[in-house]
Parts: structure tokens; C-alpha cells; sequence
């Protein structure tokens, strides 16, 4: 076992001690999930280890991050980030009926999601429940639509916002003429 000596190293203790606590795991659940041994763990988070990279991968893949995402160091990355336009890898959905691109950089949609949508008229975006605590913010850009969650709804007409759980089946539907365009924010805890 060697010492750790530099910054990614300190970033990676700090960030898994971290991300246990903000998922409410212990050392045990963590080793159990990832299949790194609750010592190994324990002296990561100490700063005693410095582990391989197999080992920081079953630890990233327990969090559902890539190692990247684990190690990140804020300084290092670019203050701006831009999600273009005209990327065609951001096309969720695309077709008649329906239209989906994402907004967010891909590596914030554990926590935040955030879409243009576009329906046609008459068209329908069902959904089924989410995990536990997940909400969505829905603005009506242009047209008009009607919001289900569980057993209320609502309608939205232009530059309206619905906050509502999706942690039940809930369903987006166009209920106007012409075609609709929102954006909708999907949080979870």
C-alpha cells in the first residue's frame, strides 16, 4: 500500500467520504455495492491509500459516476460549459409528434435535468413514476398544455410554470392548436 502524494489523490478521499455520506451509505454498504473491501475503503477516505485504478473504477461504478465525475476537481474544469444547439447527440426524441432535446451537460443529469420539449397538437408525453423525491418545473414557452400528477391536473397557458411531483405517473399534453414548447427541469434528491 503506498502513501498518497498529490492533489488527485486528496480530491478522491475527500470526494469518496463525500459521496458516501450524501448517500446515506455506510462503509459497509459502500464495500458491498462496489466490492472493495470495507478496510480499503476506510483507508481511502483516510487519505492511507492510494488506489488502483480498477479499484476507483468498482468505487465510481458503485456511485453510478464515471471516474472522471469521482476524481473531478472543480479548478480544473472549465467555468463555462456550452450544450450547442445544433448537436444532433443532444436529440433525445425527435419526430412528428414529439421533440425532446437536452439542455444540461450530460454529466449533471444525476441531479438536474433540464429539456426543450416540443408536442404537436393532441399529443401526449406519458411518464411513469420516477424515483422517490424527483420533480419537474414545466414552462410553457408557446401553446398551451395540461399537467397530470397522479390523480390533479392542471393547465398552462403561455409563460406558465407547474411544479409537480414525478415521483407519481404523470403525463405533458398539448391541449392547444398549434404546436407546444416548454421547458421542463427534472430535479431529484
Amino acid at each position: 500500500m503506498t502513501q498518497k502524494s498529490d492533489q488527485t489523490g486528496d480530491v478522491l478521499c475527500q470526494r469518496v467520504a463525500e459521496l458516501r455520506k450524501s448517500h446515506k451509505l455506510t462503509l459497509d454498504q459502500l464495500a458491498s455495492s462496489s466490492g472493495v473491501s470495507r478496510s480499503m475503503l476506510s483507508q481511502i477516505e483516510r487519505g492511507q491509500a492510494n488506489p488502483t485504478l480498477a479499484v476507483t473504477f468498482r468505487i465510481a461504478q458503485a456511485f453510478g459516476i464515471t471516474i472522471g465525475e469521482l476524481v473531478d476537481q472543480p479548478w480544473t474544469s472549465p467555468s463555462i460549459e456550452v450544450v450547442h444547439g445544433d448537436d444532433a447527440n443532444n436529440l433525445f426524441r425527435s419526430d412528428d409528434r414529439c421533440t425532446i432535446r437536452t439542455l444540461s451537460p450530460l454529466h449533471l443529469e444525476r441531479s438536474v435535468e433540464f429539456y426543450e420539449l416540443e408536442l404537436a397538437a393532441g399529443e401526449s408525453l406519458p411518464s411513469s413514476a420516477h424515483f422517490e423525491g424527483t420533480r419537474e418545473l414545466l414552462t410553457v414557452a408557446k401553446g398551451q398544455a395540461e399537467i397530470e400528477s397522479g390523480e390533479t391536473r392542471r393547465v398552462l397557458q403561455e409563460n406558465d410554470t407547474a411544479s409537480y411531483r414525478a415521483d407519481l405517473n404523470h403525463r405533458i399534453t398539448n391541449t392547444g392548436t398549434e404546436r407546444l414548447v416548454a421547458y421542463l427541469v427534472v430535479t431529484s434528491r
